[in-house]
């Protein structure tokens, strides 16, 4: 699958404004209701929740401009923390996802971490009903090597998903669901690394292999 950079930066824009549509729609209704609301209690609950929309948006924006974009700079190299943090921040806006990390190096290189990104949001999303989230990333034989594992009651995976993953998908069959995977397909392909997944009724196992260099 070969997509235009200008197709693919189009698809990923309307997964970012689809994304961030309902925490700051939250926030233009949750002000609207704080001018018309004169109970000193209801103002307060109406703060909370304007807080909560705030924090929603701040996270996802910071996720999605390392994940999608250029965040990072142009060095070769991100600490592990980096997107560990942005990480914990999607996925305690869940509530009901349990973190688990192994991670054996200090840093990443830059399409690592944007594939590590990507492929935990997958997890995140396919865990509905919550679960368990396992993310692993060791460097080995020169290559950054990557796992992900969602366990939960219930999987919800579009394989669309894993087709754009492995780049089986058209040029006109992609979407804003899917071009994320698509992105990380096309980064694994530039550096001559590959991805894979496995799905059952109750885990969701993705993973790559990426030559560095």
């Amino acid at each position: 699958m070969t997509v235009s950079s200008i197709d693919l930066a189009s698809l990923l824009c309307s997964r970012l404004c689809h994304d961030l549509l309902s925490p700051v729609g939250a926030l233009s209704n949750g002000l609207e209701l704080l001018a018309d609301e004169r109970d000193a209690d209801m103002r307060g609950k109406i703060v909370e929740l304007l807080e909560q929309s705030a924090k929603t948006s701040a996270d996802k924006l910071k996720f999605f401009r390392l994940a999608f974009g250029a965040a990072g700079g142009f060095g070769e190299m991100i600490p592990v923390e980096e997107p560990r943090a942005l990480v914990e921040a999607l996925a305690g806006n869940n509530g009901r996802i349990t973190l688990n990390w192994s991670l054996s190096v200090d840093a990443l290189p830059k399409p690592a971490v944007k594939v590590l990104l990507n492929l935990s949001l997958f997890a995140i999303e396919a865990l509905v009903r919550g679960g368990t989230l396992d993310i692993g990333a060791e460097s080995r034989d020169g290559a950054s090597e990557i796992v992900v594992r969602a366990s939960g009651p219930k999987i919800a995976f579009d394989e669309t998903v894993g087709l754009a993953m492995k780049g089986s998908l058209s040029r006109g069959e992609l979407s804003s669901k899917t071009a994320p995977a698509a992105l990380i397909c096309q980064l694994a392909e530039s550096c001559g690394g590959n991805l894979q997944y496995a799905l059952s009724a109750d885990a969701l196992v993705m993973g790559a292999v990426l030559p560095v260099g």
